[in-house]
């Protein structure tokens, strides 16, 4: 349920309060980089499809005609930029990722995050909207743009993916 204060503060936003409209940002920012680093492995692209994603969600804003919808809407946006980043660098290979794949964090051993991030991009966006950001299967499959029962098929075929993947299975 969207609480009473968030609705004044989209509402406020939606008349042109800066404030207003970070402190929104401010309250959904775990939610936004969990949903693109989800999508995206570069930080540096991850970064590029917030920033974008902020700016196009300020300059939007007055066109948001429900405002409980508001985390909705800026995830749907900012599926929209990562989708073009994304996209973008399926063309060309990046001097950056070459390098960052050498030094990976301390974290990148973890089975979980090991599996997730192998599934293919469409697999990897259902389960991290769904179990990670809490979306209820009709909200991903509206904001995705897919029908509810294939939104269901890929959360399935997502989880046989990961639990082959963790118990030692190859996947694909």
């Amino acid at each position: 349920m969207f609480e009473g204060y968030k609705l004044d503060l989209v509402y406020k936003a939606k008349k042109g309060n800066g404030k207003a409209f970070t402190k929104l940002i401010e309250e959904n920012i775990k939610s936004i980089y969990r949903v693109a680093k989800g999508i995206l492995s570069s930080e540096d692209d991850i970064e590029d499809a917030i920033q974008n994603t902020i700016l196009k969600a300020y300059s939007n804003i007055k066109t948001l005609r429900k405002e409980e919808l508001f985390k909705t809407w800026i995830i749907k946006i900012l599926i929209n930029e990562c989708n073009k980043i994304y996209n973008f660098n399926k063309k060309c290979i990046s001097l950056d990722k070459v390098i960052e794949e050498q030094y990976n964090d301390k974290y990148e051993n973890l089975d979980l995050k090991i599996a997730v991030d192998s599934l293919p991009e469409e697999l990897r966006l259902v389960i991290v909207l769904f179990y990670f950001e809490d979306l209820k299967i009709s909200e991903v499959s509206e904001l995705i743009g897919i029908p509810e029962g294939t939104v269901k098929s890929r959360l399935s075929r997502a989880k046989t993916k990961i639990s082959e993947s963790i118990n030692g299975k190859e996947i694909m």
